[in-house]
């Protein structure tokens, strides 16, 4: 599998409850175990949570990736340029209301809250980093069937 790792993070400020923001994370990896909240301090001194999930295996981390769903799997595999950075990491973003809501929405960076994921591709000596995330993604694609 081409899955090395996927990561999810989300901030909760101090007034909200951060324990749902990870629950959320923990039904989309699968893994409540994986999921960490940092309790820590804005620039301003506000308390804030940094709720994260990290999958490092691949078999969990691949059918986490295929947790977002299809429709979500192929807006992404038709953005793949613009998404696969130089260090082979495919970065996509869910809107954090809908997440907590047990809706899978694909956002934008800015304006509403987001939960930032992103998975890393293995890639070899002979593998283009392009066509080894577009099969990670067509396998998590298949998974969702």
């Amino acid at each position: 599998m081409a899955v090395h790792q996927l990561t999810w993070r989300a901030t909760a400020s101090g007034i909200e409850d951060e324990m749902i923001l990870a629950e959320a994370l923990a039904t989309l990896v699968g893994d409540e175990e994986a999921v960490e909240i940092e309790r820590t301090t804005s620039y301003h001194n506000s308390p804030i949570h940094m709720v994260s999930a990290k999958l490092t295996r691949s078999g969990p981390a691949q059918k986490a990736l295929a947790n977002i769903g299809k429709e979500n799997l192929q807006i992404i595999l038709s953005e793949l340029s613009t998404r696969l950075d130089e260090t082979n990491i495919i970065h996509f973003r869910l809107d954090q209301s809908d997440l907590i809501n047990g809706k899978l929405t694909l956002s934008k960076p800015g304006g509403l809250a987001t939960v930032k994921g992103q998975t890393k591709i293995q890639v070899y000596p002979g593998q283009t980093s392009m066509e080894e995330a577009q099969n990670t993604i067509l396998k998590a694609i298949e998974l969702c069937e």
